[in-house]
This record gives C-alpha cells, sequence and structure tokens, in this order.
C-alpha cells in the first residue's frame, strides 16, 4: 500500500493527464469517433495493465495505427472497423499462446523505425490541414499536393488555436520540468482557454451525452474475406511489433523485472478484443505513456491501472469541460507527435550502421503508398543489404619481392563474388610464385571452385600457389569434401595465436620469421588495434597490474591472460624470480617500486608454469655455481636442491618470490594501506589452464 501511495498514485496522474489530449487526437485523426480514443484508453489501461507482460507499460490508442484505422473507416466504417480490431485481438492472443513474442523482433529495427517514422509524417501532413482550418485528405501525396493553397488561404482563428498549441509544445518542456505538468496537457488547456475568453468560432471536441448509452458495438464487415483478413492481420501484427519493441524500451528504463513478451501478447489481444467491442481504437503499448511512467516513479501495474480509472472517471463525470477543446488543438499535438516520430538520433544510428536505405525505403514507401507496401520495400531492401554484405570481400594484391605475389581476400565469398576473384586472379603474371591468404568467415562451392580451378590452371602454366587460410579452414575442408560440415577444423590455431612455424610460407621463412611477423601485424592487426594505440601514446599507460613471469619462449603473458595493449606492467625473467631488497640485483627491484610507486599498480603477480627450466635447475643443484645464471638462480631465496615432485617445486618458488616482494618498503607499504595485493599463478602449458597458489596448494582459478 505504502508503494502504491507513494509512487504509483503520482505516476497514474501524470501518465492520465498525458493520455487525455492524446487519445482525443488520435481519435480525430483515425477518423473515429473522439470516444473511441477514450475508450481505447480506459481498456487499455485497465485490462492491458492487469494482465501485462511489462508491468511499467501504459497501453492505449497510439499514433503508429492511426493510419491503419483510418484506411479501414474509410474502406469499411467504423462500426465494421471496431470488428476487425476485435478480431485481430484475437489473432493477438493465439500469438501470445504460441509463444511467437520474441519471434516478432526478428524484424528489422530500421524497418519498424522507418514505418514510425512514414506514419508520422503521414499524420503530420494530414493534421496540419485540420490546424490551417481546412480538411485533411486521405492520401499523403494529396495532402502535399493541396498544402500550399492551404498555407494561403483564409483560416480565421483556428491556425491562431493551432500555432499557439505548437508554441507550447516546443516551449513548455524546455523551461519547465515538472511532470504533473505535462506539455501536452498545458498545451491544450491554454488553447481552450484562449478560445473560450476570446469567443472564437472554432470546432471543438462533440461527446455523446450519455456516454455508456452510445458505445459504437462492431457489425460483420460487408466485404471480401480476403479484405477483412488482411485487414485483421495488420492490425494485429503492427499493434504487435509496436507493443513488443514498446515493452523492450522500457526494461531499459528501469532496474525491476524484465518483460514476458508472450504474456504482453496476450494482454494486448485481451485489450483489443474488449476495446472492439466497446467501440474502441486499436490498444498498443504506447512508448510515450510508459517512458513517462517510468519517470514519474512508477513501481507496478498498479500505476496503468489507475490511469485508465481516471480518465473513465473524467468521461463520466467531466464530459462538458472536454467538450470545449478546439479540434485545431488536438491537431496540433498529433503534428507534434507525428515530426517527433521521425528520430535524428535514430537516422545518424542507421547511417553509422549503414541502414539508412531500409530506414529511408520504409518511410517513403508508407507515405507514398501504404504501411504494407512500404513495410514490405523496406524488408525487402534489408535483405538485399544483407545478401550484399555477405557476398562482400575485399582483394589485395601486392608484389613483396620480384617473382612473388601475395593476394589477400577477406571477408565473406560467395558464388556471386566469384567472378570478381576470378578476374583479379587473372591480373597474376604467369610462372611466378604466388601466396594466397583467405580470412574468410564464409567460403561457398561455386567460390571454392574458382579459387581451385585458376590454381590448377596457373600450376598448369608453370606457376606456383601456396594457400593460406587465417582463422577459419573453408578451403581445407573444402579439398578435404567436409565444406560446410563443421565451423572449425579439430588442432587449426588462429594465426594471432600459433606460432610462427604454424603459419608462415616457405618464402616468408627464407626472409625471416620476424620480418614476416611484423608484415602480418602491419597489414592485419595494426590497422584495428591502431586508434587504441594512439590513446595509450598520447594518454600514458595506467596498467592493472605488474605481471612477473618465466622468460620461457612458450608463455606469453597477453595471450594466457586475455589481455590487450595497456593491461599488464610485465617483468620477465630466468625462473620469474624477485630478489629480496637489498640483494644485489636492482633490475626487478626497480620494476617493482616503479609500478607500485609510480603506476600505482593494485596486483602484482607471480606467474610459473609446468616444464619450467629454472626450477629444474635449481633442484639439480645450480642455484649459487659459478656462473651468471648459478648467480641468478641463488638471488630466488629458495633451495630446491634434491627435492622431488617438480610441480611443488614450482609452487614453492612462486610463493618464495612473493615473500621475495615484501621486503620491498613500498611493497610492504601498499598492502598494509589495502592498495595492493600479491597473487601467485601456475601456467600449466599441457593443459593451457592456469591455477592460483595458495601455501603450495593449486586451485583452478575459475573456482574462485
Amino acid at each position: 500500500m505504502r508503494t502504491l501511495l507513494r509512487y504509483d498514485l503520482p505516476a497514474s496522474v501524470v501518465v492520465f493527464l498525458i493520455a487525455i489530449p492524446l487519445s482525443l487526437g488520435i481519435a480525430a485523426a483515425s477518423g473515429a469517433p473522439l470516444l473511441a480514443g477514450l475508450v481505447a484508453a480506459v481498456v487499455g489501461g485497465v485490462v492491458a495493465g492487469a494482465l501485462s507482460g511489462a508491468p511499467l507499460q501504459v497501453s492505449g490508442p497510439a499514433a503508429g495505427l492511426t493510419v491503419i484505422v483510418a484506411g479501414a473507416v474509410t474502406d469499411f466504417g467504423w462500426a465494421q472497423t471496431t470488428a476487425l480490431v476485435a478480431m485481430a485481438g484475437l489473432v493477438q492472443i493465439v500469438l501470445g499462446v504460441s509463444r511467437v513474442g520474441r519471434a516478432a523482433l526478428a524484424l528489422s529495427p530500421a524497418v519498424v523505425h522507418g514505418m514510425l517514422a512514414g506514419i508520422g509524417i503521414v499524420i503530420a501532413l494530414s493534421q496540419i490541414h485540420v490546424v490551417l482550418g481546412g480538411d485533411p485528405q486521405s492520401e499523403a501525396w494529396n495532402n502535399i499536393r493541396d498544402l500550399p493553397a492551404q498555407i494561403v488561404g483564409n483560416h480565421g482563428a483556428s491556425i491562431l488555436i493551432g500555432v499557439l498549441t505548437i508554441t507550447i509544445l516546443l516551449v513548455w518542456p524546455r523551461i519547465v520540468k515538472i511532470s504533473l505538468l505535462p506539455g501536452a496537457l498545458i498545451a491544450v488547456a491554454v488553447a481552450t482557454a484562449t478560445a473560450a475568453l476570446a469567443g472564437f468560432d472554432v470546432a471543438r471536441v462533440a461527446l455523446p451525452d450519455n456516454p455508456l448509452g452510445e458505445l459504437t458495438f462492431p457489425r460483420w464487415p460487408d466485404a471480401a474475406a480476403s479484405d477483412i483478413i488482411i485487414a485483421v492481420v495488420t492490425i494485429a501484427l503492427v499493434a504487435s511489433v509496436e507493443s513488443l519493441l514498446s515493452a523492450v524500451a522500457v526494461d531499459k528504463m528501469h532496474d525491476g523485472p524484465r518483460a514476458d513478451l508472450n504474456r504482453e501478447l496476450l494482454a494486448q489481444g485481451a485489450a483489443n478484443t474488449v476495446s472492439g467491442a466497446l467501440g474502441g481504437l486499436p490498444v498498443t503499448g504506447v512508448i510515450v505513456r510508459s517512458s513517462t511512467n517510468v519517470a514519474a516513479g512508477a513501481k507496478t501495474r498498479a500505476s496503468a491501472i489507475m490511469h485508465g480509472v481516471w480518465i473513465a472517471v473524467c468521461v463520466l463525470i467531466f464530459a462538458a469541460l472536454l467538450e470545449q477543446i478546439p479540434l485545431s488543438a488536438l491537431a496540433a499535438v498529433l503534428v507534434v507527435v507525428g515530426l517527433r516520430l521521425v528520430s535524428l538520433a535514430q537516422i545518424k544510428a542507421y547511417v553509422r550502421h549503414r541502414e539508412l536505405p531500409t530506414y529511408l525505403v520504409t518511410a517513403l514507401g508508407v507515405i507514398f503508398t501504404d504501411l504494407l507496401t512500404g513495410v514490405a520495400l523496406g524488408m525487402a531492401t534489408a535483405v538485399l543489404l544483407m545478401l550484399g554484405r555477405l557476398a562482400r570481400c575485399e582483394i589485395h594484391r601486392s608484389s613483396p619481392a620480384p617473382g612473388n605475389w601475395l593476394v589477400v581476400i577477406t571477408g565473406t565469398l560467395a558464388f556471386v563474388g566469384s567472378g570478381r576473384v576470378a578476374r583479379e586472379l587473372a591480373k597474376l603474371p604467369p610462372r611466378e610464385t604466388v601466396e594466397l591468404e583467405l580470412h574468410l568467415d564464409y567460403l561457398d562451392h561455386g567460390a571454392f571452385e574458382t579459387i581451385q580451378d585458376w590454381r590448377d590452371a596457373y600450376e598448369r602454366g608453370g606457376g606456383q600457389v601456396h594457400i593460406e587460410e587465417v582463422q577459419d579452414s573453408w578451403f581445407h575442408r573444402a579439398t578435404s569434401g567436409r565444406l560446410g560440415v563443421n565451423r572449425s577444423q579439430p588442432g587449426r590455431v588462429p594465426r594471432f595465436l600459433g606460432s610462427w612455424s604454424q603459419w608462415i610460407s616457405l618464402n616468408e621463412q627464407r626472409r625471416g620469421a620476424m620480418a614476416a611477423g611484423i608484415d602480418e601485424f602491419e597489414r592485419s592487426v595494426a590497422p584495428i588495434v591502431r586508434p587504441h594505440l594512439a590513446g595509450l601514446a598520447r594518454d600514458g599507460q595506467k596498467p592493472e597490474q605488474l605481471f612477473i613471469t618465466c622468460a620461457d619462449s612458450r608463455v606469453v603473458p597477453n595471450m594466457i591472460t586475455t589481455s590487450g595493449p595497456g593491461d599488464l606492467f610485465c617483468v620477465r625473467n630466468v625462473g620469474n624470480i624477485v630478489p629480496a631488497h637489498g640483494a644485489g640485483d636492482d633490475s626487478v627491484g626497480a620494476s617493482v617500486e616503479y609500478a607500485v610507486d609510480v603506476l600505482g599498480v593494485g596486483t602484482i603477480t607471480v606467474c610459473g608454469h609446468s616444464g619450467c627450466g629454472a626450477v629444474g635447475a635449481m633442484m639439480a643443484g645450480a642455484a649459487g655455481t659459478p656462473s651468471a645464471l648459478g648467480s641468478w638462480l641463488g638471488s630466488a631465496g629458495i633451495d630446491l636442491t634434491g627435492r622431488d615432485h617438480e610441480e611443488e617445486c614450482i609452487a614453492a618458488n612462486v610463493e618464495q618470490q612473493l615473500a621475495n616482494l615484501r621486503t620491498y618498503p613500498s611493497v610492504r607499504k601498499a598492502v598494509d594501506e589495502d592498495r595492493l595485493t600479491l597473487t601467485g599463478l601456475y601456467f600449466d602449458l599441457a593443459e593451457a589452464r592456469m591455477y592460483t597458489v595458495t601455501d603450495g596448494v593449486r586451485s583452478p582459478v575459475s573456482a574462485l
């Protein structure tokens, strides 16, 4: 009860104040009785709110269905349209029972937002005529054609009311941040008061004297079954997609329970069935009301339900007050709402993701044809763009040395790109050595045959071809008759993880593995990491920890910790040894003090590894012998001579180096102040698995 009174009740009032003008305006724009918008608002609040799978979502008549409803009213009549709405609700219930809620989200967001943008423009084009004192046409193109004449015509007081409403809607949110005073309500209230005080003769809201007695009840449409089915399915699908997208968006606005999309479909279906049966507009989840509900502090579904109750009370008791609202004021509200469906932020996002053509084709299709055609065109555009990306590959040719050619093919290689590949390969001079490097996400049989046929022909002509694959092994599997069987070849190591010997060619070995590796880095890796490295070069290093490990060539710190540039401050030496403070060797000590005092690392890790040659030498008594290696091993501070069990000795060495670290004053101080943690690790080379070392006991890192 405390949550209800403290959070949900105030939020319901705020949403109610927004819902009244929007519901009336959407009804007017749809060509339906104004009472139909209020009925849908009540049913959306009470029925959908009570059953909703998204508790903080608020449902009601939505601008996104205005074009569809207006077309249905023109084609079938209002009473018949209510029957379509009720049947659409039944379709939604079937969809909810079938548990296809998440499947509806497979529709491209660019298509959905393009559809809403197109609908918004259609609404604005029609309602601007009402603001100007005229009548809207049924087609967007006709509204555009007649707009110049409408602008220069004689509009009387209607345009003054409309302009005043739009001005308040645009200015109010910038100067007033009080949620209990929503801009739509204030704009309509001021416009209504102005019209009344000035005595303007303008068209106003007309509600029946007895709302309950004058509800419109459904009648079966007198039309072909195919037309009825198309209308019902269109209303059901658009209402479902809009509701589900709204529910997903609302989930991102709060930390409460996540939406159950299948239950939400059932709730929307029940609400539309009831709304249609009572003569109301279609109901959907509405992002404007839902976001307002969350922002106003709602915690449960009670807010949505109560907002519907307040609308019902307002219709029954304050109908006379509602009838003072000028229609041009409601039309002005719809103009602003419609234009806000065209989001510049979304357009910028689709430009970045190269999906703007899908968005624009859908929007223009909705504006100049109809909703279904626009969505179909948008989906077709999305599919074509997807196929274009799937078939896209990049081909680079270079000659690193006389008589040698490097051809790099990157991306997805399907049969549609085979012609381009064949043309590029045909440009190579005959009887030379070609390194064909494949960085492929996918290779189909047609493209495989193109490469295979070219290689056979080139080698018959006296040339040499070596094909190397990076990351995956599509070509190798194809030559083995297993193209498409599995996505990875057992035992194959990606180039960026493998040793030089696993991927460099014989020609590269002659040039030198290091040079080949640098060339590969500059060609493939540098373009990816350059922005990050540039930032590190500019801002300096801020590593998370000091990582002390063995100089063994088989231990690669960044690989075994999945870290990148700037993460680890590394010290590597024979045996991962940290001589005690003042023991004579200052190189490791300098790194420790720099990491703690200057870089401010939070962790120092000492990492040993299986098969450590340094520990094996200490077990054989090499520590302290008269040699540089013997002297260095002696600085470890631990005697392992004659001991068995190499793994235990490696763990003991790690713990001794941690003890040596504590002899450094800067380390002791940071540990005492809880600014620094010391950890020991053991890396098993054969298992490729990391263990923690604590009191001589090894434990898998994942168990912590």
